[in-house]
Parts: C-alpha cells; sequence; structure tokens
C-alpha cells in the first residue's frame, strides 16, 4: 500500500538552530541572490579554545577538486574573488581528488605561512592529518562541501544539508513518477561521505511505497562519463526502468545522455548540485529535477569566517554548521544561474 510522503523536515540532530548571514547577520543572501538561506549548527557557538594566528603571509589557500567539474569551479572562482575583495593573496589549486596530492598542498601551504585555507577535501579520513599539521603550524582551516570524521581540528566545517536536499528532491521525483515503477541508482565515490548520506535520504523517502523497486544500484564516482556508461548497461539489462536516481548532477547529466541516445526521454532523472547543464536539461524536459546545493555562498561564507577569524580569534559560530538545499524543478529552474537562486 501507498504511504503518505513524508514532508520536508530537517532531520539532522542539532543542540540548536540559527539564521546567520555572511557576515554575521540574521538572513544569509549573496550579493546575486534575495533568497534566504536557513544555516544550521551542531553545537552552540563557542569561542575556539586555541587561536591560531595564521602563518604570517597574506595568503588564503583555496584547495577544491577538479575545476573540471563546474560545481568545483564554482567554489574556488567564489572564494578567490571574496579572499582578493578582502586584501588577501590568493593561492588556488586542485587536488583532484588525491590524497597524496591534497597532503602535498597543504605542505605547501605550510611552507608559503599561509594565513589561512579553505578546503574542499579529498576523504573524511585521509585529510584530518593534513588539516591537523597545518593546525599545529599555527594555520587554521576551513572546510566547505565535505566533512571530515573528527571535530576541534578545523575550525569551521561548512556543508550543504545533503539529507534535507536529496529528500526534497526525491520526494518530487516521486510524484514525477506516479509513486511507482521500476528505478535504478548511480552512487557517488564511497569514500565521500556525502555518497551514503544522499543515498539514505532518497531511500528515506522511495521505500515507504512497496510501488517502486530498485532494480540496479551501481557507483559512477561522481563522473559523468561513468554515469553514462553505467546507464547505458543498466538500460540493456532492464529496459523496463522509467526513472533514476543519482547522487550528483555530473552522474545524472552522463545518464539524460544514455536515455537519449536509447531513444528513452520517458525515464524521469534526479541529481544533487544545482548545475546550469543539469538546469538546462531540467528546463527542456529531459531531467525531473536537483537539489542545489549553494556552493557559491557556501565558500564566500568561508572565506569570510576566515577572514573573521584571523582579526577576531573566533567566527562567532559553532565549527559544523549547514546550509540548506533548495529543490529545483521546472517550476523554478529560471531562477538558477551558476549555482546562485535568485527568487523573481
Amino acid at each position: 500500500m501507498k504511504k503518505k510522503m513524508l514532508s520536508l523536515v530537517l532531520v539532522a540532530a542539532m543542540a540548536m538552530s540559527v539564521l546567520v548571514g555572511c557576515g554575521g547577520g540574521t538572513k544569509e543572501t549573496t550579493a546575486d541572490t534575495k533568497a534566504e538561506t536557513t544555516v544550521e549548527t551542531t553545537a552552540e557557538t563557542t569561542a575556539e579554545a586555541e587561536v591560531l594566528p595564521g602563518g604570517g603571509s597574506n595568503i588564503i589557500y583555496i584547495i577544491t577538486p577538479s575545476h573540471s567539474n563546474p560545481f568545483f569551479k564554482t567554489e574556488a572562482d567564489t572564494a578567490s574573488a571574496k579572499a582578493k575583495e578582502l586584501g588577501y593573496e590568493v593561492v588556488v589549486a586542485s587536488h583532484d581528488d588525491d590524497a597524496t596530492k591534497q597532503s602535498e598542498l597543504f605542505d605547501a601551504a605550510i611552507a608559503d605561512k599561509a594565513a589561512a585555507i579553505i578546503c574542499d577535501n579529498a576523504g573524511a579520513d585521509a585529510t584530518v592529518e593534513a588539516v591537523q599539521r597545518a593546525r599545529e603550524a599555527g594555520i587554521p582551516t576551513f572546510l566547505i562541501d565535505r566533512e571530515i570524521n573528527a571535530d576541534g581540528v578545523a575550525i569551521s566545517q561548512i556543508v550543504a544539508n545533503n539529507y534535507q536536499g536529496a529528500k526534497a528532491i526525491a520526494e518530487a521525483w516521486v510524484e514525477a513518477m506516479g509513486e511507482e515503477g521500476k528505478y535504478a541508482e548511480l552512487l557517488g565515490k564511497e569514500s565521500d561521505t556525502n555518497a551514503g548520506v544522499r543515498s539514505s535520504a532518497f531511500h528515506e523517502v522511495i521505500d515507504q511505497y512497496d510501488t517502486f523497486e530498485m532494480v540496479a544500484q551501481q557507483t559512477a564516482n561522481w563522473d559523468q562519463t561513468e554515469g553514462y556508461e553505467k546507464t547505458e548497461a543498466i538500460l540493456q539489462s532492464n529496459p523496463e526502468i522509467t526513472g533514476i536516481i543519482c547522487g550528483n548532477d555530473t552522474m545524472a547529466c552522463g545518464a539524460v545522455e544514455a536515455c537519449k541516445a536509447a531513444g528513452r526521454t520517458d525515464i524521469k532523472i534526479i541529481g544533487v548540485d544545482g548545475s546550469d547543464e543539469a538546469a538546462a536539461y531540467i528546463a527542456a524536459g529531459e531531467m525531473t529535477g536537483t537539489a542545489l546545493q549553494q556552493c557559491a555562498l557556501i565558500a564566500e561564507m568561508a572565506v569570510e569566517q576566515a577572514d573573521a577569524y584571523l582579526k577576531n580569534g573566533t567566527t562567532g559560530l559553532a565549527e559544523k554548521q549547514l546550509v540548506d538545499c533548495l529543490a529545483i524543478t521546472a517550476d523554478n529552474v529560471a531562477n538558477l544561474k551558476t549555482f546562485v537562486y535568485t527568487e523573481q
């Protein structure tokens, strides 16, 4: 029997919720958007016990995965622009999801006596040691997009509320599917905690219905080419599917292209990120929707918090912060551009 769909709620256990702005106000906006953003923190706001002075230079290192992915390029570009606006020199680098390369980049930041490091990390476990080394050198790290499996090492961990966002877009997908059908799932990298969080959130919504059946589940490692190839193989083995849920937009866009090549434009596909490419597919009716992670906003917040910390010895906020995602469908996709949502 079909069960009633869950309403959109924030399910992460929080000690408190606060509304914060990039500059410490009560409502979050970027220069490009009027949309309010709820930011949840996981603990009461307290000053950090040990104040890290920075390495002595005026350089902020910005380290992200490959800029070939527009999501990470947006992070890097936004963080770089904000840091320069605030008067810092900037070094922008990519670790390409290679923990060893990331470790080398942290060593370079330490050698350059960086004031601070902004990082979208290369592994929840593998990153801890590098952040700790920076801390021991007096350099504060501000993590964006992906958390690490340690508290009290980084100054801030600012991430999208992946669970809330994935649930929101899963609800839109369930409706588009008519609350029934066979489907497949493309998973992200196993080393990335976001992959598991998003999948769990998808299934919390979908598994309420005994009218859905998942016939295939494969990892495509956040990659568009793998997304295409895995979808192509799944369609050959399971031509009866009518839906595909994807852990990010890059894989979803590969799935869209594979479905188009197979003449299966009827398949309902969702992703997570809010990329321009996904937005174009949504506007064309070739993709059902995506959950916008406000990565430009998050990157800007990280730099502003780094600046506040270096000047005042505290961000005034808890270490872990969640920024809500927005469900993007054909109804509101016109408001989305370059990971920024603007109310019309």
